[in-house]
């Protein structure tokens, strides 16, 4: 296996370019997927952004699909060959999509109506439409997106009203995805493995999700105080609160409003702490201290026992 550290400029040249053929490995989906089997019993899992001949999501629910006691696998996917496929653990049946497949389209939407769950990798450079139509819907989902979708209004709306969450795996905790021949490898981390596949790791990716777990009611052990360390805790120069630089910084004898880096919401219990707003002070401009503004923050407030 060849692994080597590369430029963080050709990241965002594929950005730019909204490449977004990203296929999420096999060991990313079974790590995340544990911590949700009591969800997927009886229910019918649908796949919008995957064809089942290279999708390790297909691949993972077809394989486990009579130990997950599922009751339909769907499948959509983009391209000239696009297919509606089903499986309903015995019969897998492929229909030829009027359109291209695009999970857009009015044909695919009505199939999203027919399911329960969507699980998938989105592309990103879509990813606010995508989990607005899953939401406008009414269905739940389990998927991949870039942790900066934290910051698009329509997505923290979700999570400020307790309609979405993070799952588990979180930035290395997802170990990269497998990209096509003619895709720079780009990002923290690239390698090559053994079977050929080509892995962009850039490390900054989490699972967004509907599906309740374990994890987001475990609350933060809060270690440091506030009173004799004021110093560590500047007061916002537009709203009646204090900065914290990092999560594990959260003072535990401090109960008013506390702006928070994003990456807290992989620590985030909603018994233990409410979400007041993003970003914004009282004008409504961003948040600063001494004039300056620190990179997005979360406006945060401790819940009474």
């Amino acid at each position: 296996m060849k692994k080597r550290v590369v430029d963080h400029a050709l990241l965002d040249n594929a950005k730019a370019n909204k490449k977004d053929e990203f296929y999420t490995q096999l060991v990313d989906i079974e790590k995340e997927m544990v911590y949700y089997t009591k969800h997927f019993k009886d229910k019918i899992i649908y796949c919008n952004c995957d064809d089942p001949e290279v999708s390790n999501f297909w691949k993972y629910f077809y394989d486990n699909f009579e130990e997950l006691g599922l009751k339909e696998l769907f499948a959509t996917y983009y391209g000239d060959d696009a297919c509606f496929c089903r499986y309903n653990g015995k019969d897998m049946i492929r229909e030829p999509l009027v359109g291209n497949g695009d999970f857009r389209s009015e044909e695919c939407e009505e199939i999203l109506k027919q399911c329960d769950i969507v699980i998938t990798n989105p592309p990103f450079s879509l990813f606010r439409e995508f989990v607005g139509q899953i939401d406008k819907n009414g269905k739940d989902f389990l998927v991949i997106s870039n942790i900066n979708a934290i910051t698009y209004k329509e997505i923290f709306a979700l999570i400020q009203a307790n309609k979405a969450w993070l799952g588990v795996g979180f930035g290395r905790g997802i170990s990269g995805f497998i990209v096509p021949e003619d895709y720079d490898l780009y990002g923290t981390e690239t390698k090559v493995l053994e079977n050929g596949d080509r892995i962009v790791s850039p490390n900054n990716c989490m699972w967004l999700t509907s599906l309740d777990n374990d994890k987001r009611h475990q609350p933060i052990n809060l270690v440091k105080t506030y009173k004799g360390n004021e110093e560590h805790y500047p007061n916002y120069d537009n709203y009646d609160g204090i900065n914290v630089n990092k999560t594990q910084d959260i003072p535990a004898d401090y109960m008013g409003a506390m702006g928070v880096p994003i990456t807290f919401l992989n620590k985030f219990d909603p018994d233990q702490f409410e979400i007041i707003k993003f970003r914004k002070g009282d004008d409504e401009k961003d948040l600063r201290i001494n004039g300056k503004t620190p990179y997005f923050r979360i406006l945060i407030k401790r819940k009474l026992a």
